[in-house]
């Protein structure tokens, strides 16, 4: 471990070297990429510059107890090299845990799919409380969002909802979102008061600096359309909607949330970089949990990480037994009880 974050450490003085220097503009793309990366590394450099001054201290300490001092004295320097040793632990069970999560994505920017899946309207708008649920949390979380595609429904739903999420930890956090989503209630659609089960599938994709994967334009093909809203009226006079088909994998993906066909086809090419980014994770591993298609899984009944039971008020993650009885609480944004779980859960499989 102390090797890694030796290596860490260089790193970061590597990195304050080259920010310092004179050609390099706060305004250019490299700083930038930089920048970011220091950040990133400031907080495990941080406690290990900390603990290798307990270290330091602790040795210093030591080192006057083989000294001839008054008894008094030397209490007291055990004493403090007791409280020093217990801070050095601390230190270094924080850096393990820091250590355990070492994911490189976690500090990106990510896209987030929102799917209504089996369930007819009443999925479409379960879709629609998710995507505010997750708008409200990014806001405590003092994350910036960002609609990229949206194809809303009659009734307030949606049948499918991409945004971007940026901020610190956006990833870390929401990756755990990813999978089938059951919701258990009387929608409002539903005259006789019976209960229904409905899905909503999710999915969440790093997105890719432009240096992470690189697009031949001749792979290309980009349609360009006049933009339609409910029941396929017109809400845009001009040819604003685009559609963009990664000609070697199949990949399709619109937007038209923009008046502006350039920001909508910028909006499409995140979209598109992050799947096509998605894709090649899972070919280069066989790891299930980085698959797409099981990520998001079929969108039937039976498949579920999480169910929100509106009758009972309540909500349990299936995958780590967790049931929280403030189902309200949670669709406003209030998240962190069951991602902090998740989160431990994950990080003590790490140490397994």
């Amino acid at each position: 471990m102390f090797e890694e974050l030796k290596k860490l450490e260089a790193r970061y003085e590597e990195l304050e070297q080259l920010l310092a220097q004179p050609e390099l503009a706060p305004g250019q793309a490299q700083y930038a990429r930089l920048a970011k990366e220091l950040s990133g590394l400031s907080q495990k450099v941080s406690l290990f510059r900390e603990f290798k001054r307990f270290s330091r201290e602790i040795e210093d300490l030591e080192s006057v107890l083989k000294e001839k001092h008054e008894k008094e004295f030397l209490e007291l320097a055990k004493k403090e090299i007791t409280d020093l040793n217990n801070r050095k632990l601390d230190l270094e069970k924080r850096l393990k845990d820091i250590l355990s999560e070492n994911d490189a994505d976690r500090d990106k920017n990510i896209i987030v799919e929102i799917r209504a899946g089996t369930g007819g309207q009443e999925a479409s708008i379960f879709a629609a409380d998710l995507y505010r649920m997750y708008t409200k949390y990014a806001a405590r979380k003092g994350w910036s969002t960002e609609i990229m595609a949206s194809h809303p429904t009659e009734l307030g739903g949606f049948k499918e909802i991409i945004f971007g999420v940026t901020g610190k930890d956006a990833y870390k956090m929401l990756k755990f979102e990813r999978g089938v989503h059951r919701v258990q209630r009387v929608p409002a659609t539903e005259a006789s008061g019976r209960i229904h089960t409905s899905t909503a599938t999710i999915a969440v994709l790093v997105e890719p600096e432009e240096l992470d994967l690189a697009i031949d334009p001749k792979d290309l093909k980009i349609d360009v359309y006049r933009a339609s809203g409910h029941g396929g009226q017109s809400v845009n006079t001009a040819d604003s909607a685009v559609r963009i088909t990664h000609l070697p994998t199949g990949m399709v993906v619109t937007c038209q949330d923009e008046r502006s066909q350039l920001k909508n086809k910028n909006k499409a090419m995140r979209v598109l970089r992050a799947r096509l980014l998605e894709k090649r994770i899972e070919e280069e591993s066989n790891r299930v949990s980085q698959q797409r298609k099981s990520q998001i899984g079929s969108g039937d009944r039976s498949e579920k990480i999480r169910t929100y039971n509106f009758p009972d008020r309540r909500i349990t993650d299936h995958r780590v037994g967790l049931t929280v009885h403030q189902l309200e609480n949670v669709l406003e944004g209030n998240l962190d009880e069951i991602l902090e779980a998740l989160l431990k859960a994950a990080q003590k499989k790490n140490n397994e």
